[in-house]
């Protein structure tokens, strides 16, 4: 169990400086119509994000290595499509970079468009059981395949002593080998947002869909849970 950064002393982080440290980020979106309850809940977890990675940052060792789903372009084109895809986690990401830090992209580029392709499918719904199969079955041997890329790209990159961040969203399926040493961000301002999306849900269906983002924003990624 990772253990909880508020109550970690001293010497049980010192166990942690030589060995590779990886800090999860879970992505949460937003949206130009979403209500100010969200945005607020919203901005308060970006915050409470950038407050929890210095902390860990302080107490485990500073970040070396930035990485982010969806992006499988280095450098600079990189970045920019990160700037419009997520601009919250692109400001925590710049602002690391600035003191250093490497931002290394961990997507194989066609393991990433085969698996939204498979999740279009789905989403699309079936008459046919046997084409829900075919299709469920793709997607999750794509999926499978596209985090055990991601994964391996991190234990290439990391050494011995080193740490990096990962911004991924959090109902990912990724294993990470015992060589990581993994640390989840999750400020209490998640679990206020998973309320207040699961009090949308139990809503009338005519009053929770003025509180929804459009499906045209839902397809770029910009839900309120990121869909890659």
């Amino acid at each position: 169990m990772t253990p909880e950064l508020g109550k970690m002393e001293k010497p049980k982080a010192e166990q942690y400086r030589d060995r590779k440290k990886l800090y999860l980020v879970f992505l949460i979106f937003s949206w130009p119509e979403a209500p100010k309850e969200y945005k607020d809940k919203f901005d308060l977890y970006w915050r409470q994000v950038a407050d929890q990675l210095a902390g860990l940052e302080a107490k485990i060792g500073q970040v070396n290595y930035l990485y982010h789903e969806s992006i499988t372009r280095p450098g600079e084109e990189g970045l920019k499509t990160l700037a419009k895809l997520s601009p919250a986690s692109f400001n925590i990401m710049d602002e690391r970079q600035k003191q250093g830090a490497r931002f290394e992209p961990v997507e194989g580029e066609e393991l990433l468009k085969e698996s939204m392709d498979w999740e279009r499918l789905l989403l699309a719904g079936f008459l046919s059981q046997k084409v829900a199969n075919t299709v469920s079955s793709g997607f999750v041997a794509a999926t499978k395949a596209r985090y055990e890329h991601i994964v391996k790209r991190i234990t290439e990159t990391l050494k011995e002593g080193e740490a990096g961040v990962l911004f991924i969203r959090e109902e990912h399926t990724a294993q990470f080998p015992d060589e990581l040493e993994i640390f989840s961000v999750m400020p209490p301002a998640l679990d206020d947002i998973h309320r207040w999306l699961r009090e949308q849900a139990a809503k009338p269906p005519e009053v929770a869909e003025k509180d929804k983002p459009e499906k045209s924003e839902t397809k770029k990624g910009k839900a309120k849970k990121e869909k890659p």
